[in-house]
C-alpha cells in the first residue's frame, strides 16, 4: 500500500528544499525520488541521490510555508510536473504524517523546521578550517610529506583525511601496519604541527572469524538478518561483509565503543561513508532485511533511509563519550531529516567539471535551506581531472562552503593546492588564507545556527522572497546574512553579473559602495571572486594563521561597515573545542550601527562568562560619507589619528568592553 497527498498549486508558486537534489534551485516542474543511493559521478537532475530530506518550502503570493513529510519509506514528490496546478507527495508505506509550517517568511519556516529536527551541534573551530583528502594518502611517509608541504608553502590547513587504505584489508577499526607501523606516533607528530587526523569508517564488517569486530558482532547478534533468519551479506571493499543493525540501540552503543583504540591513538574525527547502505552489485540491501528500529521492528523498506543517520548517530555518541569534554567531528554521506544533530555532510562523488561546480553551489544552498547547514563539496571534483582554473575557482567557492574539503579519487592526478603550478598555488594560498582571516565570522555564524536556528548559506530568495526576480537566482548566496558571494562558474570568465538585495553593499576587496535592489556587472579576475559585505556589518577578522591552534591574539580586529539604517551584528567566542559554552562559558557580543550624513554610532552589548586574553580592539571603519573630526568612546574623546588610509578606512583603537562609540563630522 502507499500513502498519498495532493495540494493545489498556483501558477506563480515556487518550491525549494528536499536536501541534496541536483536540479535547479526552484523545484517546480520536477518529480523527485527519496531513496538513499550511492550515486557515483551523478549528473545534473539525476536521482535518487545520497540523502532523504522530505521537507520543502513553497512561496505563494509572497508568503512562505513548509511541508515536512516525516515518513522514512521510499517517497516521491511531484512539483506540478504531471499536472501544472497540483503538487503531490507519497510514500510506499508508513503513515501520512506531515507537518505544515507557516511563515510568513522562509526564514521563519526554516527556524521552525529546526525546532522539530534540531540543528548542528557547535563544531570545534578546527573543523571549520581547510581539510585535505584523497583516496588514499599512504604510506605514513606520504601523509607526512603532504603535511610538510602545507607548512613549508604557508598554505593553512587543519585536517588530513585517511581513506580506506589505512586499514588492514579494509577491516574497520584496524591499521595497515605495513603502511602505518606506529599510528599514534604519526598522529602525534601531525598534531604537534597543527594537523588533526580524520579516518574513514564504513558499515560493512568483513566476515572473518579471526577479526574481533566480526566475532563480537556475530556473538551478540548485532548484524542485520533477512526474513529467512540468515544474515544479510554483501560484497563491499573488504570482500564478503555483514552489516550492523544501527537501528538497534544496543548495536549503536557497541559501535560507539569500538572507536576507543582510534581515539586513544589520537584520531580527532570520523568520516562515515558507504552508509546508504551501498553494496556492490546489488546496490543496497534487499527489502526483506529486518531491523530492530528502536524496538518497533520493521523491514528495510522502512529503515533504509535512516540507516546512515543511525550509523553516524552511533559514531557521534561514541566519540562524545570517549573524547570526554571535546566536541566530536563526524561526516556522513547518507542521512535523513535530523541527521544534522550528529554530523556534517558532503555532496558525494562529484565530477571535475564546470557543470559540477554549478551543481555543487545549488546543492549546498538547498541543503542549508533543508536543515543541513554544515555541508560541502569535494573541491575540484572527486572523479575526473580539473585544470588549474577550475580547481582554483572551486577553492574560491569552497572558502564559503561551511565544510571546506578537497578530495579526489585514486585514479586521478594528485590534487593539492600546489598541484597546478606557482600561479594557481599563489591564488589558492590567498583564498585558503581568506578562510582563516574570516574564521571568527564563520565561527560566529555557526553559533547563530546552533543557538538561534538560522541557516548558514542563504539563497537570495531567502532575502527577498517577495521579489520574483530572486526566485530563480541560484549562483549567488550569502554566508550568514552579512557576506554575499558570487562564485565564478565558467571557464575563462573574468566578469559576471551580480544581483544585490536591497540595502547598501560594499565590495570586500576595494570597499566601493553599491546600492542593492539592482544587478551589477563586476570584475572577476582569476585571482579574485566577487564578495560583498552588507552595510552595517561588523565583521571580526583574525590575523593569518596556518591552523586554528594559532588563534591567540593580543588585539581583536573588526571591519566595521557604515550604513544609514540600523543594523545588528553578532560575534561569538569561547574555548572553541569544549562543551564549556553549555555552562555559559562564552561571549556573545551584539553590535548595532546607525549612521547619517554627519555621524555614526556603534554600540556593543555582551553576555556570557568567557574571559578572552586580548584587551583591545582594532576597528577599521569603512564607508564613512564624511571626514571625521571627533570620536567619543563611552563619552571620552579619542585622541588617535582620524585620517583615512589608502582604502578609505579610519582606524580606531578601543577597549574591548566599550559600550558606545560616536564618530562625528
Amino acid at each position: 500500500y502507499y500513502v498519498y497527498a495532493t495540494k493545489k498549486c498556483d501558477a506563480g508558486e515556487a518550491f525549494y528544499g528536499l536536501g541534496d537534489k541536483s536540479s535547479n534551485l526552484n523545484l517546480r516542474g520536477n518529480r523527485f525520488v527519496n531513496w538513499n543511493t550511492d550515486a557515483y559521478s551523478f549528473g545534473k537532475g539525476q536521482q535518487p541521490l545520497y540523502r532523504t530530506i522530505p521537507f520543502y518550502m513553497g512561496i505563494k503570493e509572497g508568503v512562505s510555508y513548509g511541508i515536512f513529510f516525516d515518513n522514512t519509506f521510499k517517497s516521491q514528490f511531484d512539483f506540478a510536473q504531471e499536472e501544472s496546478d497540483k503538487i503531490s507527495f507519497w510514500a510506499d508505506g508508513g503513515e501520512l504524517q506531515y507537518y505544515y509550517i507557516h511563515g510568513p517568511h522562509m526564514m521563519d519556516v526554516v527556524k521552525r523546521y529546526h525546532t522539530l529536527t534540531g540543528t548542528h551541534k557547535l563544531p570545534p573551530m578546527w573543523a571549520l578550517g581547510y581539510h585535505q583528502c584523497r583516496w588514499s594518502y599512504y604510506p605514513e611517509k606520504k601523509v607526512k610529506d603532504i603535511a610538510r608541504n602545507f607548512r613549508e608553502r604557508k598554505i593553512p590547513c587543519d585536517a588530513i583525511h585517511l581513506d580506506i587504505d589505512y586499514m588492514d584489508g579494509y577491516r574497520c577499526f584496524t591499521w595497515n601496519r605495513k603502511y602505518f607501523p606506529d599510528p599514534s606516533a604519526m598522529i602525534k607528530e601531525l598534531a604537534d604541527d597543527g594537523f588533526k587526523t580524520i579516518v574513514i569508517i564504513d558499515p560493512g564488517i568483513r566476515v572473518d572469524e579471526n577479526y574481533s569486530v566480526f566475532k563480537e558482532g556475530k556473538q551478540n547478534n548485532y548484524f542485520c538478518r533477512r526474513c529467512d533468519d540468515y544474515f544479510m551479506e554483501g560484497h563491499v571493499w573488504p570482500g564478503r561483509c555483514q552489516f550492523p543493525d544501527f537501528t538497534n540501540p544496543k548495536v549503536r552503543t557497541w559501535w560507539g565503543g569500538l572507536f576507543k583504540e582510534l581515539v586513544d591513538a589520537g584520531v580527532a574525527g570520523v568520516w562515515n561513508d558507504m552508509n546508504e547502505p551501498a553494496v556492490f552489485g546489488a546496490g543496497t540491501f534487499p527489502h526483506d532485511v529486518r531491523h530492530n528500529y528502536d524496538g518497533f521492528h520493521g523491514s528495510h523498506r522502512k529503515a533504509h533511509n535512516v540507516y546512515g543517520m543511525q550509523m553516524v548517530r552511533a559514531t557521534y555518541e561514541g566519540l562524545k563519550k570517549l573524547q570526554k569534554n571535546k566536541r566530536p567531528f563526524t561526516i556522513t554521506r547518507a542521512g535523513y531529516s535530523g541527521v544534522q544533530r550528529y554530523a556534517s555532510v558532503w555532496t558525494g562523488d562529484n565530477v571535475a567539471s564546470w557543470e559540477h561546480l554549478k551543481i555543487g553551489i545549488v546543492q549546498l544552498q538547498r541543503l542549508s535551506m533543508s536543515g543541513i547547514s554544515f555541508c560541502g563539496t569535494d573541491i575540484g571534483g572527486f572523479s575526473g581531472e580539473p585544470d588549474g582554473e577550475l580547481f582554483t575557482r572551486w577553492v574560491q567557492m569552497g572558502v564559503f562552503s561551511p565544510f571546506m574539503r578537497a578530495h579526489s579519487a585514486g585514479d586521478t592526478a594528485e590534487r593539492e593546492p600546489w598541484s597546478f603550478g606557482p600561479e594557481f598555488e599563489e591564488i589558492n594560498r590567498k583564498f585558503i588564507g581568506l578562510r582563516y582571516r574570516l574564521m571568527p565570522y564563520i565561527y560566529s555564524v555557526f553559533w547563530e545556527h546552533h543557538k538561534h536556528n538560522f541557516p548558514i548559506l542563504r539563497p537570495l530568495v531567502m532575502h527577498e522572497q517577495e521579489n520574483v526576480l530572486t526566485h530563480g537566482i541560484q549562483d549567488v548566496f550569502t554566508f550568514g546574512d552579512k557576506i554575499l558571494v558570487a562564485p565564478v562558474t565558467d571557464a575563462g570568465a573574468r566578469h559576471r553579473n551580480v544581483y544585490l538585495p536591497s540595502g547598501i553593499w560594499y565590495n570586500y576587496w576595494t570597499h566601493d559602495m553599491l546600492q542593492g535592489g539592482a544587478e551589477h556587472f563586476v570584475d572577476a579576475p582569476i585571482d579574485s571572486m566577487p564578495i560583498f559585505v552588507k552595510g552595517g556589518a561588523v565583521i571580526p577578522e583574525s590575523p593569518l594563521m596556518q591552523h586554528v591552534g594559532e588563534f591567540e591574539v593580543d588585539e581583536l580586529m573588526f571591519q566595521v561597515y557604515y550604513s544609514d539604517y540600523e543594523a545588528n551584528s553578532f560575534y561569538f567566542e569561547d574555548h572553541d573545542d569544549t562543551f564549556a559554552f553549555e555552562q555559559d562559558i562564552y561571549l556573545e557580543k551584539k553590535y548595532v550601527i546607525k549612521g547619517d550624513e554627519s555621524s555614526m554610532i556603534l554600540t556593543q552589548s555582551i553576555e556570557g562568562l568567557y574571559t578572552p586574553r586580548y584587551e583591545t580592539y582594532d576597528l577599521k571603519i569603512i564607508g564613512l560619507p564624511f571626514i571625521p573630526t571627533k570620536v567619543y568612546i563611552d563619552g571620552k574623546e579619542y585622541t588617535g589619528d582620524l585620517s583615512f588610509d589608502e582604502l578609505r578606512r579610519v582606524r580606531i583603537k578601543s577597549n574591548k568592553n566599550f559600550k558606545r562609540i560616536e564618530i562625528l563630522a
